[in-house]
Formats: structure tokens, sequence, C-alpha cells
């Protein structure tokens, strides 16, 4: 039987079967890598030609049993040392549910690309070894993603066999783990005792801890409940293109072109184009050269208007009655992820949906103390893998939702103009506002040019 005869009907009829995107992170060390490919083989969704050539290279290594690790660890620089550096997306499925992975690096020097793998992710899976317990780079990812509002964490706490199976070992860390989070706001954590070398509670539950009577990893994977249902959130359609034919067949033809960010727009329907805030009604939609009358995110579409309104590139289109607030102040919690820091005045570009425009950065306020989660007030810059409160005065006008309310429209990237290295990631509202800073008085906005 060839290999893709055996993965399709291993997969089976999954038309019907809801996705899950996930993302792994924790420590150097921590056995991300070798979670994956455990959950991989053990899924029984590995090709068998690329089984063959992990084990090539573990016997090559002289190690006596293939090193699972490297199927997610692609790069050469990876395998050498041992570690992950880019982040490994995987796509693989059981008769229960399609699953989309993103295998994030530990070192801290690459917690930046956490924030790429967990930006869309439904779940993250953070791993702790179960010797060293919490650390400040557990921490940090369990902040990224309260940050990023995963709402399903997953704590994993692996190496098991290391420290004999033992049960205090793990309650004590779950327990640290789990205040942690909360404090956090995390909505939602899980705590599963592992061993992904040895595979226990990854696919199959473990001899080894019968004291444990929860999921697999697997498990809770193929059962925590998602909802990819954003038609009943606020519509917003970013403008990324006015076309134009100028045919003699289609001679006025003008539609706005763009793929929905959520929600739901209809033939009919009153919509306002922000930031100008200008009003008219959908004539038409069209999908894939078809003509319908309604959409829903995350389809691309092309909206035709009953005015001939001034609208371009970056532009948002919205209903009427649900706008949100147009502004040139932002406020918004950030990841700082550029080797280079942030500092208060530079001049930047903020990317947010389509839309391009200068800025500057006008205050930050403070930075996040990892260890007991307090605001170290008026840091003056953020350096790589800081987290921070930012204020931003930018050339034009956006119209931001918050984050809370809205992952697409609420985010937003800072990139340096000269070179258009990204410096950061946003996001808008209060994350991670104190108190004393959602009471502190608006600065004086003299000085600045925009």
């Amino acid at each position: 039987m060839s290999n893709t005869t055996a993965t399709a009907e291993q997969l089976g009829d999954l038309s019907a079967t809801t996705l899950l995107r996930f993302a792994t992170a924790g420590s150097v060390d921590d056995g991300k890598s070798t979670l994956v490919g455990r959950l991989l083989h053990d899924s029984k969704s590995v090709l068998t030609d690329q089984l063959e050539a992990v084990e090539r290279v573990s016997a090559s290594r002289g190690a006596d049993a293939p090193d699972l690790a490297l199927l997610t660890d692609g790069l050469r620089a990876e395998r050498e040392q041992g570690i992950t550096i880019d982040v490994a997306y995987r796509y693989f499925a059981t008769a229960r549910r399609r699953f989309i992975l993103a295998d994030t690096p530990g070192h801290v020097q690459y917690t930046r690309n956490m924030v790429t793998g967990a930006s869309t992710a439904d779940l993250a899976v953070v791993l702790v070894d179960a010797r060293n317990g919490v650390i400040e780079q557990t921490r940090r990812h369990a902040a990224v993603a309260a940050l990023l509002r995963v709402p399903h964490v997953v704590l994993a706490v692996n190496k098991m066999d290391l420290v004999a199976y033992d049960e205090r070992v793990f309650a004590e860390i779950a327990e640290e783990f789990t205040a942690y989070a909360g404090e956090l706001g995390v909505p939602e954590i899980t705590a599963i005792p592992i061993s992904a070398l040895a595979g226990d509670n990854v696919v199959e539950p473990s001899a080894n801890m019968d004291w444990y009577g929860g999921p697999t990893v697997l498990e809770h994977l193929e059962t925590v409940p998602v909802s990819h249902d954003l038609t009943s959130c606020h519509a917003r359609l970013p403008v990324q293109y006015v076309i134009r034919p100028q045919t003699a067949e289609h001679p006025d033809y003008r539609g706005y072109a763009g793929q929905i960010a959520a929600g739901t727009f209809r033939v009919g329907e009153s919509v306002t184009v922000l930031p100008s805030g200008r009003s008219s009604k959908i004539t038409g939609i069209d999908l894939l050269g078809k003509a319908v009358d309604v959409a829903w995110t995350p389809q691309s579409i092309t909206l035709l208007l009953e005015d001939d309104i001034d609208i371009s590139r970056g532009d948002l289109i919205v209903p009427s009655g649900d706008t949100p607030p147009t502004s040139q102040d932002i406020e918004a919690t950030v990841c700082h992820v550029a080797d280079t820091p942030l500092n208060v005045g530079q001049r930047v570009l903020l990317k947010h949906t389509t839309r391009t425009v200068k800025a500057i950065v006008k205050e930050i306020p403070s930075r996040l103390t990892l260890d007991d989660l307090s605001q170290h007030p008026e840091p003056g810059q953020l350096v790589a893998n800081d987290i921070g409160r930012v204020k931003v005065r930018t050339a034009e006008p956006l119209a931001l939702d918050a984050y809370a309310d809205s992952r697409r429209t609420g985010s937003f990237l800072l990139i340096d103009p000269a070179d258009g290295t990204t410096l950061a990631a946003g996001m808008a509202g209060e994350a991670f506002a104190t108190a004393a800073e959602e009471a502190a008085p608006a600065s004086d906005d003299d000085g600045w040019d925009f």
C-alpha cells in the first residue's frame, strides 16, 4: 500500500470535522519538538519515507531510537544545535479533527516567533520541564498567550520520567502556573503530565501515572471546544484593491475588493467607509466571479456601492450602525520583537490591516515585569522580548477595534521606516493596563507635528 493511500484511509472523510489551530511553546530543551514528533508519530500522521529519513539521521548519530524532534526541526542549524529556531508549521488530522500546528522556538532570542505562531491560535501548549518547574521563559510565554487572547492553554509538564513520575512534582508546577496564568486572565488552563520521549499521555494514556485521570494531549486537542463562527462579530472589510476594468463590457464598474475580516455583509445594507465617514448602500457582492446576496468571513469578495465614493486601499468598510472609533491617538500593549530598542519619540510606520501610515511613539507608560506582573513605569524604551504599554500618534486617523473584540482589526505592527524591519506587534485596548494607568490624565499633545 502506498504512503498516500495509507494517509487517505487514516484521515477518512474530513469534510465534517472541525479545524484547530494550536501553537507549542516552552523554554529551550523542554521537549517541544519531541512532543510534536511524538504526536505526529503516534497518531500515524507521518509518512513512511519521512520516518525512514529520521531513522537514518538518528542512526548516524548513534541513537538507539528515532529522534522524533527531527520531524519538525528542519533547518540544518536546528538539527546541529538541537534547538528550534524558526516557526515550523505542520498539518495533520485524525478522524475527529483537523489541525494546523505551529511549533515555536523556546530560546529567549526567538520569543518573537511565538507571537507569530500564536497570533491566530485557538490553543497554546506551554511545555515545562518537570525538573525545572515554572521559569521566566514559561511566564513570558504565558503572558504572550494571554496578551494574544488565546482562549485555551495546555500546561504540558514534560519529562515526568526523569522525576520518577512523581505526582507531587506535577501538582506543584500545575498549581504555580495556573495561579500565574489566572492572574493574566487566561480563561481556560488544562494541566497534563507527560513524557514526550517515552510517549506517556501524549496519544496513549500512561501506565506509569495511574494517579492522573485526565485526557491525553491528543484527546484534549480533539475535544476542546473551538468556534470559528466570526459571522456574528462586528462586520469589517479592509479594502485591498479598487477594481475598475473600464472595458466595453464593464465601462462603469467600480468594485472594492478585500477579505472580510469578520462579520457578514448583505446586499441592500447601509455601510460607512472609514476614516472618511462617508456612507452608501451595498448594491452588489461579487464572489468568485458570481453575484451573491450575502458574504461572510473569511471570504474574499468585491463590494459594489450605490454612490461613487473616493475609496482606496487601506480604507475600512463597516455597517453604518456598527462603526469602530476613529482616532490618531492609539494606546496599546505591544510585544517588542526587534533587536533594536523602541524609544519614546521614535518615528515608525504603523500597519493596520491593509493600511500603513506614518506614526510617532508618543509615550511608553510602562513595561510588564514578568516575575510579579507589576508595571515598571516610564521605562523610556522597550528592548527585545519586552511587553509594555505604548501611546502612538499617527499621521492619519485609523479605525481600530479593541483587540478584545477583534483579533484581526484590533492588532497592528510597528515597522522601522528605514529598512522595513518589524519592531513590535501591538494589541489595541487595555490588555495589561493597571488601574493607575487607566486613571492617569492624558498628556499634552503640544510639540507634535501631526
